[in-house]
């Protein structure tokens, strides 16, 4: 077996394995394939590729044919994953690592074939999860961040489902993206985005609709628009004060480090509050041109017959440091009303990303006074703009 040193390449690669059928059922390795980068010059300087026979053969039955092509015959006359054992070692074992979900999925069945013919597996010096990675630096302007979403975006063809080509279309996305993020690095005649001050709130029934102006801030190059809404030539942030929280917080969506997104819902009693937020949606839509053919998702949701209610987001930190970058603050109902004073209340530490730490915080039945930005959002299923909390200062 190759020593690890000096094994510069990258080492992409992929897996097609069988689809439980049943509750328990493992997954068996139907075919590898991988091919070796050179980081310097990013060209494929070698491949490999072959099908694999399944230990278990009941795993495959007769009538097996998958929609790329593999049959039940291709695979019997495979050689078994002992058989490849060695070779596939070699391609990985010292290399980086790099794949499309690797980390969750193709790593985690190599690992289980090695086991089950009792030798050690392949050891990575470095991974690059491509899922992991354009979801927290290319960001989701792309859609659900799947190879064939991506390979579509980028005009690359349909995903074919067969391990080496899928490892190509793999590198040549990661490299459509770097392009791109590359571009964006350089940033010509970008417009800066006008800094969002904490204490530059407004109460909304004191917003001019007329003053209402939205302005791109993105490069010429971006498909997708990154916009801003401003009021009087400065971004808008409204103050909304004694919110009822309808439904406490929700950690339904994650982010790429995996972390709960966080948000609550609550009650949008003022006519007034709902008709500046239709203008905004309104006044965004027609600044994006856009598409029917996506879905808008209005600020307002009028589902409820006993009040409309709306969605407010927690701005949570990057990078890899933890905790949120909302200013929480909790106050004791008994104190001042006066939502412009902070005397009397306690700011929540962010020290920690302890979602249980915030729940107990956003009650329903509990109400909320919110320094709320407006920042809108553009993806080819859906669009639309999110209420990001700055402050808020919850009353129990």
């Amino acid at each position: 077996m190759a020593s690890s040193v000096d094994r510069s390449e990258i080492a992409f690669f992929d897996l097609e394995t069988t689809m439980p059928t049943r509750p328990g059922e493992e997954r068996a390795i139907l075919e590898f394939g991988s091919i070796l980068v050179c980081p310097e010059r990013l060209i494929e300087l070698n491949s490999f590729d072959t099908l694999v026979r399944p230990h278990d053969l009941s795993l495959i039955p007769d009538s097996f044919v998958r929609s790329n092509g593999i049959t039940a015959d291709a695979v019997f006359s495979a050689p078994s994953f002992s058989d490849i054992a060695d070779r596939v070692y070699d391609i990985l074992h010292g290399r980086v690592w790099a794949g499309h979900n690797i980390l969750r999925f193709d790593c985690v069945r190599l690992r289980e074939a090695y086991a089950q013919i009792n030798r050690p597996p392949p050891e990575p010096k470095g991974t690059i999860d491509s899922l992991a990675l354009l979801t927290q630096r290319f960001g989701r302007r792309a859609g659900d961040m799947k190879i064939d979403t991506l390979a579509a975006y980028f005009g690359l063809g349909q995903q074919r489902h067969r391990s080496l080509a899928d490892v190509r279309m793999n590198f040549e996305v990661v490299k459509c993206c770097a392009t791109v993020l590359f571009l964006e690095s350089i940033n010509p005649g970008e417009e800066i985005p006008i800094p969002v001050e904490s204490d530059n709130a407004i109460p909304y029934n004191e917003v001019s609709m007329a003053s209402i102006t939205v302005v791109s801030v993105s490069p010429y190059f971006h498909r997708f628009q990154k916009i801003q809404i401003l009021h009087r030539d400065i971004p808008l942030q409204i103050r909304c004060d004694s919110m009822r929280i309808r439904f406490g917080l929700s950690t339904k969506y994650l982010d790429h480090a995996g972390r709960p997104r966080l948000s609550f819902v609550v009650d949008a009693n003022s006519p007034n509050l709902c008709d500046l937020l239709d203008a905004c949606d309104n006044i965004t839509k027609r600044f994006m041109g856009f598409d029917c053919n996506s879905e808008w998702r209005p600020l307002v949701n009028r589902t409820f017959s006993d009040s409309p209610t709306v969605r407010l987001n927690l701005r949570t930190e990057d990078g890899e440091s933890s905790g949120w970058m909302t200013e929480i603050y909790h106050k004791d109902s008994s104190s001042s009303s006066s939502s412009s004073s902070l005397s009397a209340s306690q700011m929540v530490s962010s020290s920690s990303y302890d979602v249980a730490e915030l729940d107990w915080l956003f009650r329903p039945g509990g109400f909320v006074d919110a320094n709320l930005c407006l920042e809108p959002y553009n993806y080819p299923e859906n669009a639309g703009i999110r209420l990001v909390a700055k402050k808020l200062v919850v009353h129990y």
